[in-house]
């Protein structure tokens, strides 16, 4: 797909499609009013007629003649004051969804003045040509290389963004969006491929194809034997079970000063969980193939950051391991020593992303790092608490929480704090080791957190349950790409702080 940014005015440029951008009522946005013009008052009848409403998301298509344009694509667009970055995508992803299998093999979106509310960074044209650019390559995602029908090319093949120039911070922008759609689909790629394919050394294949694409990520792969002689038997003993041995997975990019210390990012990689012993339901166990949603999302922000090459240094590790039960498993009762050298009673083998994560944790010390954000398809508990709307979120440091939310604000990948009180520790009291692995029904998401939180006392970090958000069940299932938008946004408010 070829997508380009323009500041010719849209009458000069031939297109199959022109969209433009209509108001339920108020000032229309200035693309809108000159192709109006163009058109004879087109525009202007529809919405008079009540062919075309303005209601936010809705589209008109309309055939045209003896124009610069084949057709005519009108999206709704609301009113001024709701027009917050959220509902401006909303409309993105409408006309995305119109364009992307239509006739139309070239496409000018002519959305980018339209004002939008919120913090000014948000509305300014910078922001939107990000949105348009995510949209865009979210949008027209497919995942179909397992289906021995292969479906048909889209016709299509270019799309031409209208903005009020072609400056660099314009293009940065935009290409900054287009990156980041990338990175979503990279996760989606990861997360979508079936776990016969996707296991610990595939995915850690993965690692070094990343690497070898994009020179500045350095890739080191750990084996089990390495993990076994720093100590990490946590990790470990969730992969016991099962044939597919486990990886840890590290990725640098150094694109800041030596002495500038990284942000770490830390993603639970397990490809398959039958919960182990404690085994899963068979109904929905198909799902969790998605349990590697964290590892993925990592994935995906590494390469955005590796397309883009920010002037910073972030490093990227990834516990990938295989939940199987078998003879050699890890029991309910078993209790283990991680590499802090905290022993933990492993009550419940099911419980086992904060038994990987809590030796990455301890792992990434040795990065000296700035922050560490892990994230995870962790707990049931917070798609009770918060649905497949907000990431949760949880720190020991409140900053980089509310940090971490405004970029999920930002870039319409919202997430709600949990508490991280004292408190809650209790629940993981055990009689025989220094923890256990589960604290009980109550409060599930918080003491998972406050289980990894013993483990990260040396820096500032925050972790991010994404159990509810990362994947999409039903008839639209699939992985989401997410938080994939918010850990880039994170990223780039920070280059140069």
């Amino acid at each position: 797909m070829n997508f380009t940014l323009s500041s010719k005015p849209i009458t000069d440029i031939k297109a199959d499609c022109l969209t433009v951008a209509l108001p339920e009522k108020g000032t229309w946005p200035a693309s809108t009013a000159r192709a109006d013009e163009a058109l004879g008052g087109l525009i202007t009848e529809l919405q008079k007629n009540g062919d075309a409403t303005g209601k936010n998301a809705t589209t008109t298509l309309v055939p045209l003649k003896d124009q610069p344009w084949s057709r005519l694509l009108i999206v709704g667009t609301g009113t001024d004051k709701d027009r917050s970055p959220a509902n401006y995508r909303k409309a993105l992803i409408a006309v995305a969804t119109q364009i992307k299998d239509g006739p139309s093999k070239h496409a000018i979106l002519a959305l980018s003045d339209t004002p939008v509310t919120g913090p000014e960074a948000s509305g300014s044209e910078a922001a939107k040509l990000s949105l348009i650019g995510r949209a865009l390559e979210d949008q027209l995602y497919r995942f179909s290389g397992f289906k021995s029908e292969k479906l048909p090319p889209r016709k299509l093949s270019k799309v031409t963004v209208s903005a009020s120039g072609t400056g660099k911070a314009l293009k940065d922008s935009f290409n900054l969006g287009l990156a980041t759609g990338r990175g979503m689909n990279l996760t989606k790629d990861l997360g979508n491929t079936p776990p016969n394919v996707c296991h610990p050394t595939w995915l850690a294949e993965q690692a070094e194809k990343l690497s070898k694409d994009h020179d500045v990520i350095k890739t080191e792969i750990l084996d089990e034997k390495q993990m076994k002689k720093l100590g990490m038997h946590s990790l470990l003993s969730v992969s016991a079970g099962s044939a597919q041995p486990a990886k840890l997975i590290v990725m640098e990019y150094r694109g800041g000063k030596s002495d500038e210390k990284p942000y770490v990012l830390v993603g639970k990689g397990i490809t398959f969980d039958t919960g182990g012993i404690s085994l899963k339901p068979g109904e929905g166990m198909d799902e969790m193939k998605y349990d590697m949603g964290g590892a993925a999302a990592v994935f995906g922000a590494m390469q955005t950051v590796a397309e883009t090459k920010p002037k910073m240094n972030v490093v990227a590790v990834i516990a990938a391991a295989e939940n199987m039960p078998s003879g050699t498993a890890t029991r309910p009762g078993d209790i283990v020593t991680s590499m802090s050298g905290q022993t933990i009673e492993i009550l419940n083998t099911d419980a086992e992303g904060r038994l990987v994560l809590c030796d990455a944790l301890t792992y990434v010390k040795k990065f000296d790092p700035e922050v560490v954000v892990d994230m995870a398809t962790l707990t049931g508990a917070c798609i009770i608490a918060l649905g497949s709307h907000a990431t949760g979120l949880l720190s020991n440091n409140d900053a980089l929480a509310n940090d971490l939310l405004a970029a999920g604000e930002r870039a319409g990948d919202r997430a709600w704090r949990l508490p991280l009180w004292d408190e809650y520790q209790s629940q993981l009291d055990s009689n025989f080791a220094d923890m256990q692995n589960i604290g009980g029904r109550p409060a599930g998401t918080i003491t998972a957190a406050c289980f990894l939180s013993r483990f990260a006392k040396d820096y500032r970090w925050a972790h991010l349950d994404i159990a509810g958000t990362a994947w999409l069940s039903g008839k639209a299932k699939g992985s989401t790409g997410r938080p994939v938008p918010m850990l880039v946004d994170y990223l780039m408010s920070n280059v140069g702080s």
